[in-house]
């Protein structure tokens, strides 16, 4: 244990990004509220993740512009000028966060374990968490509440919804009929599918189980041709909502929807923090380490599969972070496969 019998006044938490682990680290606050409920807590996040999680209730939110260099971290330095905090959790593997972390005053810097501090993060920490393999990462980052002496897991990542929120999704799902959220796009392009094979789930969600299909996703220009590409493959009405609303609005529709299909992606962990199960397509990642925290069993994982044709090896082989991110690896996931998931679901929750 790293601190003295009491609990720290103060605790910092550094993770700028992405949207998908800023979603991890909310147990890890619920956590801590949990067992130290007089803790001051801070947490320095990146500006575009904070308009979903800095929602929650009991922390300082502190936004750090990633793109906009020196003058972010001037404006931090600013704005922590003459404070100090008893601990500082540095949970994020990046050079750019280090530098961001050196100038967050703490006591207590702890980071990852050696083997795991990619990008000399251990430059920037005075303690570490246990050394672990082969976790998800979210088990990954209960590794620091433990190093702090609390065993417990609170596995909470209840955000308080805003009105214009609840509202937005309550008119799109106004009543008790099956919705699918498609939410179609991840960050990295090769993780995305086809939009005919969204299409072809689509239809089969609309024609066997009668399901209102809804699209969702930002207002990226990518986000925006694949949804209007799945319009036109599908034969059922979408709804297509991409880039037409809030991250507060989408957690809130993903809370009143039944089932949602994504690759790997930041809305995958959101529909995790409203109990909403994921149907999650894991070619190019491994849905061990990054899937839906609760809803593995709902993925189609072809990672093994993508691993041994694009590396030429078992996923055993492989170091743990691996991303095989090859052109055509998500087209080892058929429809066939996610609606055969869907109808597995669907009966199970019936």
């Amino acid at each position: 244990m790293l601190l003295a019998d009491r609990p720290p006044r103060s605790l910092c938490i550094l993770r700028l990004s992405s949207l998908g682990d800023t979603c991890h680290a909310v147990p890890i606050v619920r956590t801590l509220q949990t067992a130290w409920p007089e803790t001051r807590l801070t947490w320095v996040i990146g500006k575009s993740e904070a308009r979903l999680i800095g929602i929650m209730d009991g922390v300082e939110f502190i936004t750090v512009e990633k793109r906009s260099g020196l003058s972010s971290l001037r404006a931090l330095r600013a704005r922590l000028a003459g404070r100090r905090f008893d601990v500082l959790l540095h949970m994020q593997l990046s050079f750019r966060a280090s530098v961001v972390s050196g100038l967050v005053p703490a006591r207590v810097r702890l980071g990852f374990d050696r083997a795991r501090a990619r990008e000399l993060q251990w430059l920037f920490t005075n303690a570490q968490i246990a050394a672990r393999t082969r976790e998800h990462v979210l088990d990954s980052f209960f590794g620091f509440t433990a190093a702090l002496g609390i065993e417990a897991r609170v596995l909470r990542w209840d955000l308080p919804l805003p009105e214009d929120a609840r509202a937005y999704a309550e008119r799109l799902i106004p009543d008790r009929r099956p919705t699918l959220v498609i939410s179609p796009c991840s960050s990295h392009a090769r993780r995305n599918w086809r939009p005919e094979r969204y299409a072809a789930v689509a239809d089969h969600a609309a024609r066997r189980h009668g399901m209102r299909v809804i699209l969702a996703g930002g207002p990226t220009p990518i986000e925006t041709a694949m949804g209007a590409a799945i319009e036109r493959a599908a034969r059922t009405p979408l709804v297509n909502q991409i880039g037409r609303d809030t991250l507060p609005q989408m957690l809130a529709l993903l809370a009143r929807a039944t089932v949602l299909v994504s690759p790997d992606s930041g809305p995958a962990h959101m529909a995790t923090m409203v109990a909403t199960p994921v149907i999650g397509l894991y070619a190019a990642t491994n849905p061990a380490r990054s899937g839906p925290y609760r809803s593995r069993a709902w993925c189609v994982d072809a990672y093994a599969q993508a691993a041994r044709r694009f590396r030429g090896c078992a996923p055993e082989q492989l170091p743990w972070t691996t991303k095989i991110e090859a052109p055509g690896v998500m087209d080892l996931i058929v429809p066939e496969q996610v609606t055969a998931k869907l109808d597995e679901l669907l009966a199970s929750r019936a």
